[in-house]
């Protein structure tokens, strides 16, 4: 998979990140997506990446900011989920986890629907910390969507990286900065 998106939407994520620091900023990433897969010669299958053969591409036509609204409530509700022990107090700081409000992500969806669009993916920072998924990202993660990671070090953006679920795993995704990142 591929990510498209233009320098100004690269710009408009580093800046949230920045602005949020030193806790995690997060939002959604709203465009299209090009499903492709290269034909495959059978007597290269056992050759061949099978990352490689996934052509599909992700247009990022709207970056759409989201508040942060990790809270206790949340961090009580997720201990399961990311296997903290019962004896351990649920860790309630923005700096290293994220959350986006179910009723925010619904309107996220219904303003896409409204622009013939989709959610492709999710953004978020990591303050003093590299552009790489946290295990607790993994664990929330959904295989679909691509997941732009921004390391926002003394609150300035540094890097910024795309990754995709495989397999329960993150892997890197590409990201090409492009002109018009596809509103046409």
């Amino acid at each position: 998979m591929v990510l498209y998106l233009s320098p100004i939407q690269q710009q408009q994520i580093a800046s949230h990140a920045e602005q949020t620091y030193p806790e995690e900023c997060c939002g959604l990433l709203l465009g299209r997506l090009e499903r492709q897969v290269a034909p495959v010669d059978s007597d290269l299958i056992d050759t061949l990446d099978p990352l490689g053969l996934d052509q599909s591409r992700r247009w990022l036509v709207e970056v759409y900011p989201a508040q942060n609204t990790w809270n206790a409530e949340v961090a009580a509700a997720m201990t399961d989920l990311m296997e903290v022990s019962l004896n351990q107090t649920p860790d309630l700081s923005k700096r290293r986890h994220y959350w986006i409000d179910p009723q925010e992500l619904f309107a996220a969806q219904r303003h896409a629907r409204q622009q013939q669009l989709d959610i492709i993916g999710i953004y978020h920072s990591h303050p003093d910390h590299p552009a790489i998924p946290s295990e607790s990202d993994r664990r929330v993660a959904w295989a679909e969507y691509a997941y732009v990671i921004v390391s926002v070090r003394q609150g300035v953006a540094q890097d910024m990286l795309c990754w995709s679920l495989d397999q329960q795993q993150f892997q890197p995704e590409v990201m090409i900065l492009t002109p018009d990142s596809g509103k046409s």
